[in-house]
């Protein structure tokens, strides 16, 4: 006769269902804060000279030297992409937005940089973990801890915007890629 009875350790121990929900706003916040803050410097320093950068003029310059035509508009149109789209992971205001706005800038990161191996300083990898955490971002939302979650539209986050998030930023940056020599 069985008595039905299951083994302490059965009936304790975690499953995937059991995991707080919490732990994953927490993560998804910090990896938030880390990307978007780094980006957003990036672009003040495009924008603005801050934190050592060439502000407009000198990184108008850089783009002229790496092929875009009119280097200072594209200064200014990549600083603004990563200010605001740092500053929107940041907050998690139209997260996937803001991650396109990332990935679309470090695609031609590293169309700029490629061909110097994997490793920094000439290397890519720096380029490509910031696009793999844009790209994440957009797909996956921002977690409850975001303005996105007082957002009708974007309260409850949909695959459906990340990946059409992805594909703009991708189309967009081959469009650019295209004009440039």
């Amino acid at each position: 006769m069985t008595t039905g009875l299951t083994s302490p350790a059965a009936t304790t121990s975690p499953t995937r269902a059991d995991a707080s929900p919490h732990a994953y706003d927490v993560g998804l916040l910090i990896l938030r804060l880390a990307l978007g803050l780094t980006i957003a410097a990036h672009g003040t320093q495009k924008l603005f000279g801050w934190f050592g950068g060439g502000g407009i003029e000198g990184t108008g310059q850089f783009f002229a030297q790496s092929g875009y035509p009119s280097g200072k508009t594209m200064a200014v149109i990549a600083g603004l992409s990563e200010t605001f789209g740092g500053l929107g992971l940041v907050l998690g205001l139209l997260t996937p937005l803001a991650g396109a706005a990332v990935l679309g800038t470090m695609i031609n990161a590293l169309a700029v940089k490629w061909g110097g191996g994997f490793f920094a300083p000439a290397g890519v990898e720096y380029e490509l973990l910031l696009l793999a955490g844009a790209a994440g971002l957009a797909l996956t939302g921002p977690g409850r801890i975001a303005v996105d979650r007082f957002l009708p539209g974007l309260r409850a986050h949909r695959l459906r915007y990340g990946v059409a998030a992805v594909v703009l930023a991708v189309v967009i940056a081959a469009l650019v890629l295209l004009i440039r020599d």
